[in-house]
């Protein structure tokens, strides 16, 4: 069983920044895809950004070049370096990670921590 726990969210008053972190544990070796979401009441939970293990990474449209991901892939740990917050980025992030390898398996599924509040406000 893979459990994430997300630390790092508050209130910030627009324009400041923020860095979450998210730390994976339980029996892994390694994870394909650790990312972020974000939900705010009554919508969607959506991508903010997600990395693989060799690198790459995806950011959604409306947090490019304020926002960055990064990962420690020795710590299994996620993080989201959130500058220029602005209002519309309130919300409660959420971690993911997906594609977990065992020293003898493989688990598709994906897991998600309990999600930790940002507040950008005056």
């Amino acid at each position: 069983q893979v459990q994430l726990v997300e630390s790092g969210g508050g209130l910030v008053q627009p324009g400041g920044s923020l860095r979450l972190s998210c730390a994976a544990s339980g029996s892994i070796d390694a994870i394909n895809t650790m990312g972020w979401y974000r939900q705010v009441p009554g919508k969607q939970r959506e991508l903010v950004a997600h990395a693989s293990r060799v690198g790459s990474t995806v950011y959604a449209d409306s947090v490019k070049g304020r926002f960055t991901i990064s990962r420690d892939n020795a710590k299994n740990t996620v993080y989201l370096q959130m500058n220029s917050l602005k209002p519309e980025d309130t919300a409660v992030y959420y971690c993911n990670a997906a594609g977990i390898w065992g020293a003898d398996s493989f688990d598709p599924m994906n897991y998600w921590g309990k999600g930790t509040l940002v507040t950008v406000s005056d």
